[in-house]
């Protein structure tokens, strides 16, 4: 990752992988925002000057930054707000009607964002084009909507008190998601299929009724990697700070569930592997039996 590069070999942060990581969450990769980050402060502190202290540079950036970008920016920044609170995605009827946008200005906001890498713009195979799915991905904007716009300039160190609360858990969680999915190369080459010719794609699903008359409640799946050789990787990409991860009864029973819904759903007849990206690995326990592959951090780092 040219990130951890730029932060320990031009910064000289000393950042090991996790640290380059929740940097990576926040700041994107960008060197110009990276280049903003004191050496010898730690990173919360650095996090919290650039953003939330009552001088912070980043403290508008956001609006500088579809200023400088787009001529009507008002359209894109109520497109990125919205999707901001929709970590799922959305479709675009999702999207004119809660945003008020239609027809052509809405096909030049979507595609103009999608080109800027701000989202991303998927469709699980056979789904119908109106069926597409634009989701934020940009990981400096993602953040700035989620802390930035209501907190900067109320504490000063709001980044180093706000602990592990269940919105900068949720946060954490769906970053790390993100991360994952710009790193579909090295999770393959992790599972050892590189040279297998796949697709990667997210699939969603809303309540139905199967041809044999069961009822299923509908759901998600971030990351399905569709091998020619009849497997299919079903990916639960997993965020911790310090730890292994540990699976629950409750959690190893809605992902059985959520593959027997797929494989109702979809009608497949591939071998559907379970496969946990996570930060450090799985705790093995007695529901860890779920997990057939697992990719850690260092694998992206490959």
């Amino acid at each position: 990752m040219e990130t951890e590069q730029y932060l320990n070999e031009i910064k000289k942060m000393k950042y090991g992988r996790k640290l380059v990581l929740d940097t990576y969450m926040i700041f994107g990769g960008i060197p110009y925002y990276l280049d903003m980050l004191n050496n010898k402060k730690p990173l919360s502190e650095n996090v919290d000057n650039l953003f939330f202290a009552n001088n912070a540079p980043f403290k508008t950036e956001s609006d500088f930054i579809f200023r400088s970008l787009f001529k009507d920016s008002i359209n894109y920044r109520r497109v990125i707000e919205y999707l901001s609170t929709k970590l799922i995605g959305q479709t675009r009827e999702d999207i004119s009607d809660e945003c008020k946008l239609t027809g052509g200005e809405l096909t030049k906001v979507l595609n103009n964002l999608v080109s800027y890498d701000f989202v991303r713009c998927y469709m699980s195979p056979g789904k119908k084009e109106r069926f597409k799915v634009y989701q934020l991905t940009d990981m400096f904007s993602l953040f700035y909507l989620r802390f930035v716009n209501k907190n900067a300039g109320i504490d000063d160190h709001f980044w180093t008190n706000i602990g592990k609360t269940g919105k900068k858990n949720a946060w954490s969680g769906y970053a790390f998601e993100q991360v994952c999915l710009n790193h579909i190369p090295q999770i393959k080459a992790k599972l050892g299929i590189s040279g297998i010719l796949s697709n990667s794609y997210a699939w969603s699903k809303k309540a139905f009724i199967d041809s044999d008359g069961n009822e299923w409640e509908g759901g998600q799946i971030d990351l399905i990697i569709d091998r020619n050789d009849d497997i299919m990787n079903l990916c639960e990409m997993k965020y911790s700070s310090n730890e292994l991860f540990s699976i629950s009864p409750k959690y190893a029973k809605n992902v059985r569930d959520r593959m027997a819904m797929f494989k109702a759903s979809e009608k497949t007849r591939k071998d559907l592997r379970c496969t946990f990206v996570t930060v450090y690995g799985v705790k093995k326990n007695p529901n860890s039996d779920i997990v057939v592959d697992q990719v850690i951090l260092d694998d992206l780092f490959t």
